[in-house]
């Protein structure tokens, strides 16, 4: 069956190219530039370490995703602590020191670099969920969102349709339990951004120079499917913001 992508979308062709949908993809794409990056070979030899298709235990993964200023950082502390549990961020540390490096090559192998890490990251997300409750900073619908708005020009409208594959969770990665996804007003977001006073990443100041981009990465999110994220306003204070959280969490736990 023909599928037809709008002007400004580049179709599932480019879209798979930049974003392999598979641990073995991964693999092959790093492989491919091993011997021109040093740290691509020490990526692949870590997931190399990573056995396929990881089970998590029958302690809850829940992700806490959003753009930078939302709130992540702060929310999955107080998660994490109010649920004695175990905080994990993607990247993970055994490879978010080589960040810097892959930031600066083109597209296929920076984003490679990004879905190894959720690749590794599960490696240790299915070991900790056997102990206790894990809170996940960021985890595949990041990868997913930023590459598909990355790779896409235009507005919203431009980008795949909804229910495209592109959109799905990889078949061959520990999926989570439950995905939230933390928003505020842009203008809020950007004036936390300057209180933070922290250097911006070349993503974050596209999101605050470029509107459109912002608008396809959380529309991209939105998208996201099995699962799904649900969305929560993380606008007002952080008090109210982990109260409504925690009601997610008991809601769909029933705990």
């Amino acid at each position: 069956m023909l599928r037809h992508c709008a002007p400004g979308s580049p179709g599932p062709g480019p879209l798979r190219q930049a974003l392999p949908p598979s641990a073995t993809a991964l693999r092959h794409r790093l492989r491919q530039y091993a011997e021109r990056i040093p740290e691509a070979e020490a990526v692949l030899d870590l997931l190399e370490e990573c056995p396929e298709h990881q089970k998590k235990g029958d302690f809850p993964v829940i992700v806490f995703e959003g753009l930078d200023a939302t709130g992540k950082t702060t929310v999955t502390e107080a998660v994490k602590d109010n649920l004695n549990g175990i905080l994990l961020r993607s990247p993970p540390p055994c490879i978010s020191q080589w960040r810097t490096v892959f930031d600066d090559e083109p597209t296929p192998i920076k984003r490679a670099f990004y879905a190894a890490g959720n690749y590794i990251l599960a490696s240790e997300i299915a070991k900790a969920s056997t102990q206790a409750p894990v809170i996940i900073d960021r985890y595949w619908h990041s990868t997913a969102a930023y590459t598909i708005a990355t790779e896409t020009n235009g507005k919203v409208k431009d980008l795949p349709p909804a229910h495209d594959e592109v959109y799905q969770w990889p078949e061959d990665l520990l999926k989570p339990d439950l995905v939230l996804l933390l928003t505020v007003d842009p203008e809020e977001r950007v004036q936390r951004l300057q209180r933070r006073g922290l250097e911006k990443t070349k993503e974050e100041a596209e999101l605050e120079a470029n509107s459109l981009f912002r608008q396809r990465v959380e529309e991209s999110y939105r998208r996201m499917v099995n699962p799904a994220c649900q969305v929560v306003d993380a606008s007002p204070s952080k008090e109210e913001v982990l109260k409504t959280v925690l009601q997610l969490i008991n809601k769909h736990f029933a705990l």
